[in-house]
Protein backbone atom coordinates (compact mmCIF):
# COMPACT_ATOMS: atom_id res chain seq x y z
CA UNK A 1 0.00 0.00 0.00
CA UNK A 2 1.42 3.22 -1.16
CA UNK A 3 1.06 6.47 1.34
CA UNK A 4 -1.85 8.14 -0.89
CA UNK A 5 -3.94 4.69 -0.42
CA UNK A 6 -2.95 4.49 3.39
CA UNK A 7 -3.80 8.43 3.35
CA UNK A 8 -7.21 8.00 1.69
CA UNK A 9 -8.33 4.87 3.74
CA UNK A 10 -7.50 7.07 7.08
CA UNK A 11 -9.62 9.86 5.87
CA UNK A 12 -12.16 7.34 5.57
CA UNK A 13 -12.26 5.79 8.95
CA UNK A 14 -12.27 9.27 10.50
CA UNK A 15 -15.23 10.51 8.13
CA UNK A 16 -16.64 7.60 9.99
CA UNK A 17 -15.55 7.66 13.40
CA UNK A 18 -17.12 11.28 13.44
CA UNK A 19 -20.32 10.32 12.22
CA UNK A 20 -20.02 11.10 8.96
CA UNK A 21 -20.53 8.23 6.39
CA UNK A 22 -23.19 9.07 5.38
CA UNK A 23 -21.12 12.15 3.87
CA UNK A 24 -17.97 9.77 2.69
CA UNK A 25 -20.69 7.42 0.60
CA UNK A 26 -21.97 10.09 -1.16
CA UNK A 27 -18.33 11.16 -1.63
CA UNK A 28 -17.64 8.13 -2.98
CA UNK A 29 -20.44 7.34 -5.13
CA UNK A 30 -20.12 10.84 -7.31
CA UNK A 31 -16.39 11.33 -7.58
CA UNK A 32 -14.55 11.09 -10.88
CA UNK A 33 -10.72 10.54 -10.79
CA UNK A 34 -8.59 13.39 -13.33
CA UNK A 35 -8.21 11.39 -16.73
CA UNK A 36 -5.11 10.57 -18.79
CA UNK A 37 -5.46 13.57 -20.55
CA UNK A 38 -5.56 16.21 -17.93
CA UNK A 39 -2.32 14.44 -16.32
CA UNK A 40 -0.05 14.52 -19.61
CA UNK A 41 -1.14 18.22 -19.20
CA UNK A 42 -0.27 19.02 -15.51
CA UNK A 43 2.96 16.74 -16.43
CA UNK A 44 3.74 19.25 -19.65
CA UNK A 45 3.33 22.04 -16.85
CA UNK A 46 4.87 20.81 -13.33
CA UNK A 47 7.44 17.79 -14.89
CA UNK A 48 8.60 17.50 -11.47
CA UNK A 49 4.29 16.92 -10.45
CA UNK A 50 4.66 14.00 -7.46
CA UNK A 51 3.55 10.88 -8.15
CA UNK A 52 1.81 10.94 -4.73
CA UNK A 53 0.18 13.81 -5.61
CA UNK A 54 -0.93 12.53 -9.21
CA UNK A 55 -2.12 9.39 -6.96
CA UNK A 56 -4.55 11.44 -5.13
CA UNK A 57 -5.91 13.29 -8.06
CA UNK A 58 -6.11 9.37 -9.68
CA UNK A 59 -8.83 9.12 -7.12
CA UNK A 60 -10.92 12.26 -6.59
CA UNK A 61 -10.18 15.20 -9.77
CA UNK A 62 -10.77 17.89 -6.81
CA UNK A 63 -12.76 18.28 -4.01
CA UNK A 64 -13.82 21.86 -4.34
CA UNK A 65 -16.94 23.21 -5.96
CA UNK A 66 -16.67 20.11 -8.48
CA UNK A 67 -19.30 18.49 -10.19
CA UNK A 68 -19.17 14.65 -10.90
CA UNK A 69 -22.39 13.11 -12.08
CA UNK A 70 -24.53 15.83 -12.50
CA UNK A 71 -23.99 16.43 -8.68
CA UNK A 72 -21.39 19.71 -7.09
CA UNK A 73 -19.42 18.75 -4.14
CA UNK A 74 -17.07 20.74 -1.77
CA UNK A 75 -15.60 17.93 0.52
CA UNK A 76 -13.05 18.88 2.98
CA UNK A 77 -9.51 16.24 2.03
CA UNK A 78 -6.50 17.51 3.78
CA UNK A 79 -5.09 19.77 6.25
CA UNK A 80 -2.10 21.52 7.46
CA UNK A 81 0.15 22.08 10.83
CA UNK A 82 -2.71 24.68 11.41
CA UNK A 83 -4.40 22.50 14.44
CA UNK A 84 -8.10 21.39 13.04
CA UNK A 85 -8.52 23.15 10.33
CA UNK A 86 -9.74 21.66 6.54
CA UNK A 87 -8.88 21.97 3.09
CA UNK A 88 -9.93 20.94 -0.22
CA UNK A 89 -7.98 19.27 -2.73
CA UNK A 90 -7.90 21.58 -6.14
CA UNK A 91 -8.44 19.47 -9.62
CA UNK A 92 -5.77 19.07 -12.44
CA UNK A 93 -7.77 21.76 -13.88
CA UNK A 94 -7.43 24.40 -10.97
CA UNK A 95 -4.09 23.83 -10.21
CA UNK A 96 -3.31 24.68 -13.97
CA UNK A 97 -5.34 27.86 -14.25
CA UNK A 98 -3.45 28.94 -10.86
CA UNK A 99 0.16 28.18 -12.20
CA UNK A 100 0.99 32.05 -11.81
CA UNK A 101 -1.22 32.65 -8.39
CA UNK A 102 1.83 32.88 -6.77
CA UNK A 103 3.85 35.54 -8.78
CA UNK A 104 0.23 37.88 -9.49
CA UNK A 105 -0.46 37.50 -5.72
CA UNK A 106 2.66 37.03 -3.69
CA UNK A 107 5.46 38.61 -5.53
CA UNK A 108 6.49 41.37 -3.23
CA UNK A 109 6.03 38.57 -0.33
CA UNK A 110 8.53 36.50 -1.14
CA UNK A 111 10.79 39.24 -2.50
CA UNK A 112 10.47 40.65 1.39
CA UNK A 113 9.20 44.23 0.61
CA UNK A 114 6.95 43.66 4.14
CA UNK A 115 9.05 43.33 6.88
CA UNK A 116 5.89 42.19 9.12
CA UNK A 117 5.45 39.31 6.94
CA UNK A 118 7.06 36.03 8.48
CA UNK A 119 8.49 33.96 5.52
CA UNK A 120 10.85 30.81 6.12
CA UNK A 121 14.36 30.86 4.97
CA UNK A 122 14.12 27.89 2.67
CA UNK A 123 11.81 29.81 0.70
CA UNK A 124 13.78 31.91 -2.27
CA UNK A 125 13.25 36.06 -2.18
CA UNK A 126 13.61 36.15 -6.19
CA UNK A 127 10.53 35.61 -8.06
CA UNK A 128 11.92 34.97 -11.65
CA UNK A 129 11.60 31.32 -12.64
CA UNK A 130 9.35 30.74 -9.25
CA UNK A 131 7.97 27.56 -9.50
CA UNK A 132 5.11 26.81 -7.19
CA UNK A 133 2.53 24.19 -7.76
CA UNK A 134 -1.03 25.62 -5.80
CA UNK A 135 -2.43 21.95 -4.63
CA UNK A 136 -5.10 23.33 -2.17
CA UNK A 137 -6.99 25.83 -0.25
CA UNK A 138 -8.56 25.99 3.00
CA UNK A 139 -12.28 25.95 3.78
CA UNK A 140 -12.68 29.26 3.55
CA UNK A 141 -12.40 29.54 -0.19
CA UNK A 142 -8.43 29.81 0.39
CA UNK A 143 -9.19 33.11 1.90
CA UNK A 144 -7.03 32.50 4.86
CA UNK A 145 -4.70 29.65 3.84
CA UNK A 146 -3.17 28.19 0.49
CA UNK A 147 -0.65 25.02 0.16
CA UNK A 148 2.06 24.87 -2.52
CA UNK A 149 4.64 22.72 -3.70
CA UNK A 150 8.10 24.68 -3.79
CA UNK A 151 10.22 23.74 -6.79
CA UNK A 152 12.62 26.54 -6.85
CA UNK A 153 13.78 26.66 -2.77
CA UNK A 154 16.29 28.43 -1.23
CA UNK A 155 19.38 27.53 -1.03
CA UNK A 156 18.40 26.36 2.92
CA UNK A 157 15.03 24.59 1.32
CA UNK A 158 14.43 21.46 -0.72
CA UNK A 159 12.71 21.14 -4.16
CA UNK A 160 9.38 19.35 -3.49
CA UNK A 161 8.76 21.20 -0.33
CA UNK A 162 5.42 21.96 0.99
CA UNK A 163 4.66 25.68 1.62
CA UNK A 164 1.53 27.14 3.46
CA UNK A 165 0.34 30.27 3.49
CA UNK A 166 -1.37 31.92 6.16
CA UNK A 167 -3.52 35.28 6.39
CA UNK A 168 -3.40 38.05 8.90
CA UNK A 169 -1.37 37.49 10.36
CA UNK A 170 0.17 36.95 6.76
CA UNK A 171 3.19 34.51 6.82
CA UNK A 172 4.80 31.35 4.83
CA UNK A 173 6.00 28.56 6.26
CA UNK A 174 7.49 25.34 4.96
CA UNK A 175 5.94 22.67 6.46
CA UNK A 176 6.94 19.45 5.11
CA UNK A 177 9.75 18.17 3.48
CA UNK A 178 7.65 16.68 0.26
CA UNK A 179 4.53 15.95 -0.51
CA UNK A 180 5.26 12.36 1.14
CA UNK A 181 6.20 13.60 4.34
CA UNK A 182 2.88 16.15 4.52
CA UNK A 183 0.51 13.34 3.72
CA UNK A 184 2.68 11.49 7.04
CA UNK A 185 2.07 14.50 8.81
CA UNK A 186 -1.38 14.53 8.57
CA UNK A 187 -1.85 10.94 8.76
CA UNK A 188 0.15 11.23 12.38
CA UNK A 189 -2.11 13.47 13.45
CA UNK A 190 -5.48 11.65 12.73
CA UNK A 191 -6.68 13.93 10.45
CA UNK A 192 -7.56 16.49 13.07
CA UNK A 193 -9.39 18.87 10.30
CA UNK A 194 -12.10 16.18 10.27
CA UNK A 195 -14.12 16.22 13.37
CA UNK A 196 -17.59 16.74 14.31
CA UNK A 197 -17.55 20.16 14.97
CA UNK A 198 -16.33 21.07 11.46
CA UNK A 199 -18.62 18.23 9.40
CA UNK A 200 -21.68 18.75 11.56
Amino acid sequence: MNISEKYILGLKKSYIDNGASEDWEFFEKVKEGVSIEKIEQLKKVYPEIPQTLIDLLKYVDGTYWRKFKEEEIIFYFLGSDVVEYPYYLLSAEQIIENQNKAVEYYSDYIERKYKEVDIDEKIINKVNNLKWLHFSDCMNNGGTSQLFIDFTPSEQGKKGQIIRFLHDPDEFRVIAENFEEYLQKLIDNEYDFINEDIIG
